[in-house]
């Protein structure tokens, strides 16, 4: 994994007078940008390759065709699963009403994906009135309508937890039963639920499904045979992991990154 400094190259993008700006930059597989944060609001958007985003609080994983939204000031890094071409639109606070208030991952529609795509180009210095201008206010009028999507794996901070969601990441085909699990930590099974549920917001068994279909959406970003990525993820056949995937996304594996 290659790892990259924190990004100081942003910084002229957080300091402009203007209420927007974007940037584009690409990244070889594997590439690993280490803990930073923004002034600024931050929409991270990959044209191709998937992005994981971590921060103290959990994951997201955001493939084409969506993009990350998050708050100013908040500690991440972020890693690249494919070759990604990354576009960032850093958005000053309180620059309009309704944006995205929290750290999630929205779709990206047509209309904005375009409108990111021609914000690259905007210099930092554009004109009030201009035509950059419009185009930047209505992609700002673009997040305020888009829809958030449950891409989000949050992340326990007890370290006995953490050992745990750790361990299924490593190994998402193994059994983890909950009462080996519970021996191994010094807890009862009830205790272990409660604290989990308590800690993530998420029972233990939707947190694993989560984390496997997470999971899979890198091997599937890389063009991984579907079956293959279904048995490697525990599922007993690639019609369960379907099923399962379309039930969580909407959409069919096979139709996920077009």
């Amino acid at each position: 994994m290659k790892h990259l400094p924190a990004p100081d190259v942003h910084l002229p993008f957080e300091d402009t007078p203007m209420p927007v700006a974007a940037l584009a930059a690409d990244y070889p597989h594997g590439a690993f940008v280490a803990t930073h944060s923004h002034r600024r609001a931050q929409l991270l958007y990959a044209v191709e390759g998937v992005m994981l985003i971590e921060a103290q609080a959990g994951r997201w994983v955001v493939p084409p065709t969506r993009a990350v939204w998050l708050d100013a000031g908040l500690e991440h890094t972020v890693r690249m699963s494919g070759n990604v071409r990354m576009r960032t639109v850093f958005v000053e606070p309180g620059a309009a009403r309704d944006l995205p208030r929290g750290n999630c991952v929205v779709e990206v529609p047509p209309l904005l994906r375009e409108l990111i795509l021609d914000a690259v180009r905007i210099p930092l210095d554009y004109a009030p009135a201009s035509r950059d201008d419009l185009l930047m206010r209505l992609l700002l009028a673009e997040l305020t309508v888009t829809q958030r999507l449950p891409l989000y794996l949050p992340w326990p901070t007890d370290a006995r937890l953490r050992s745990l969601c750790e361990a299924i990441l490593d190994a998402p085909d193994a059994p983890h039963e909950i009462a080996a699990w519970a021996r191994t930590l010094s807890m009862a099974e009830r205790s272990l639920h409660r604290a989990f549920q308590r800690e993530t917001g998420m029972t233990l068994g939707r947190w694993r499904r989560h984390a496997r279909l997470f999971l899979a959406l890198e091997r599937l970003a890389h063009g991984e045979k579907i079956v293959a990525v279904a048995l490697d993820h525990g599922y007993t056949s690639q019609s369960a992991f379907a099923a399962m995937f379309k039930r969580h996304f909407g959409i069919a594996p096979s139709a996920f990154y077009r």
